[in-house]
């Protein structure tokens, strides 16, 4: 159908946001985000709902204006991120509450139908022709070594995908969920914290408030406030769920291959550059 959608809510890597009908959102996507994915996404988001976990509630699959959209229950809230680019004061504090929301994700075994961790990675690894060969050799052998589990694991749990609200936080984005091993799921927060902070992904906010020389002269500070931030949300991770960290460690630089699958331009540089650092110790 064609229709006047009018300006987006919002904006997304995948899609746009826009009001739909009363209630109700509609997440369009961008036309080279397959098909496939979207279903996916809709199929997962309903099992996890459907455990009772805080998620939108999700609707039909629709073609709007030549896009494909999944429909979503409205809920009224900013994300966890946007509140933090207003009032970064609140980072550290946010960060901790990030560890707390995960880490009760991962206490959960929920018996649904979602797809395992461990193929999921691989097939995100192996299938990457543009990661070069003998990274992509080493990352499927070091993942064999790796502890298999059964717990939901989001795959994308970073403050942008959690929404506050007056009914409290929930939680979006459920496209990369899986059920496998938490170690992995904080592994790849932790790298997508890093490389945003380390490639302005998401210093780009902060910096565009001011003059260019304020920017020059704000970006190793926000830069440190990004890391410390990190440090509050890990700290705070294994200290509300003990154990782990040497496997926290080796899990880094599987998912440092696993985010180049994303193929963000921006952030290549820097993932490369963490798995040569690794090489040379």
């Amino acid at each position: 159908m064609d229709t006047d959608l009018g300006q987006p809510i919002s904006y997304g890597r995948t899609s746009e946001i826009y009001a739909w009908k009363e209630g109700q959102i509609l997440k369009l996507f961008y036309d080279w985000f397959g098909l496939d994915n979207i279903e996916s996404e809709a199929r997962i988001t309903r099992a996890v709902s459907n455990s009772g976990f805080p998620v939108p509630d999700v609707g039909e699959i629709l073609r709007v204006n030549n896009r494909h959209g999944l429909v979503y229950q409205r809920v009224y809230g900013e994300s966890m991120w946007r509140i933090i680019r207003h009032k970064p004061w609140y980072a550290v504090r946010y960060a901790r509450r990030c560890a707390e929301l995960q880490a009760e994700l991962h206490g959960s075994t929920i018996h649904v139908d979602l797809p395992r961790q461990r193929q999921k990675l691989i097939d995100r690894i192996s299938q990457n022709e543009s990661i070069p060969v003998h990274i992509r050799s080493r990352a499927l052998e070091e993942l064999e070594t790796m502890p298999d589990e059964d717990r939901l694991c989001h795959g994308d749990f970073w403050p942008g995908n959690i929404l506050m609200t007056s009914q409290g936080e929930i939680i979006i984005d459920w496209l990369h969920a899986s059920l496998g091993n938490p170690l992995a799921d904080v592994s790849r927060t932790s790298i997508l914290c890093l490389g945003g902070a380390e490639t302005r992904q998401f210093r780009r906010p902060f910096l565009s408030l001011g003059t260019t020389k304020i920017s020059q002269f704000l970006n190793p500070f926000i830069k440190l406030f990004l890391h410390t931030a990190h440090i509050a949300y890990l700290r705070h991770y294994f200290e509300v769920r003990p154990g782990g960290v040497d496997e926290y460690h080796r899990w880094l630089p599987i998912m440092v291959t696993e985010r180049l699958s994303d193929n963000i331009p921006e952030l290549e540089k820097w993932l490369m550059e963490q798995l040569e650092k690794r090489n040379r110790q």
